[in-house]
């Protein structure tokens, strides 16, 4: 009830006039059935406005910290996330990696729309990141379809370390359903979830008309705050263990 009254009633007729969003490709979201909605991660207000643009509810897999707050802040935040039925999702690796997994599995299970940020966290410089394999896996074990979509301009409306956004329009491009029905049966095959994973990339590079860097965005920001390892060369890529989705935001 309180996705529904913020989106319909409250909260996106505000946003609707405010900054004029646009969509293409709107047709190309499932009226109905399991799907996973990939999308490039420019801004914390991503995690607004695409759920904004589809008819039906879409759940993200948000950070485990939107939950965990302190403060005043921190509560509201995180009384937002439950209410609007967003689900945490742990980052460090390994059991409670998967266990978040699991949780984006039974939102598919039963029907509905997952968000998913490939790239694992924000841009820190608007162009696009290498892709974690988590949304590669859960694609191939629920055997459902892949929608990219391409988030443009928000960036300007709210770039990293701002809290007020700027009134800009926005747009949010869906492109067409990817199907990956000829690679089930291999999900537990790293090159097979390295294939899916790259040719989601690449459509979301052709739909956002980013510049791709193949590095991972997390190593990158690390290097950038000064306290980072070098990436390794893209033929060697470290060890994966969180799934995809655990997006520094969350409507996620």
């Amino acid at each position: 009830m309180f996705y529904w009254v913020m989106k319909r009633i409250f909260l996106g007729p505000i946003l609707r006039l405010l900054f004029r969003p646009w969509a293409k490709g709107l047709d190309n979201v499932p009226a109905e059935g399991a799907a996973i909605l990939a999308s490039n991660h420019l801004s914390f207000s991503d995690s607004i406005f695409l759920p904004l643009m589809v008819h039906r509810p879409v759940i993200f897999l948000a950070k485990s910290e939107y939950f965990t707050g302190t403060g005043l802040k921190g509560r509201l935040t995180a009384s937002f996330f439950r209410l609007s039925k967003q689900l945490p999702m742990d980052r460090s690796g390994g059991a409670a990696s998967e266990l978040s997994l699991q949780a984006g599995k039974d939102v598919l299970g039963s029907g509905g729309l997952l968000g998913i940020y490939p790239e694992g966290t924000r841009s820190p410089d608007a162009r696009l990141y290498r892709g974690k394999v988590g949304v590669a896996r859960l694609a191939l074990q629920t055997r459902v379809p892949v929608v990219p979509v391409a988030m443009i301009g928000t960036e300007k409306v709210q770039p990293i370390g701002k809290r007020l956004p700027s009134i800009r329009r926005i747009g949010v491009i869906f492109g067409q359903p990817l199907d990956f029905s000829r690679y089930y049966g291999m999900e537990d095959d790293r090159l097979i979830q390295r294939a899916v994973t790259d040719e989601i990339m690449y459509e979301l590079m052709r739909l956002s008309g980013q510049e791709y860097v193949d590095d991972y965005a997390a190593v990158v920001k690390q290097q950038l705050a000064g306290k980072g390892p070098e990436p390794l060369p893209a033929a060697e890529p470290p060890e994966e263990p969180e799934p995809d989705g655990g997006a520094d935001t969350g409507k996620v």
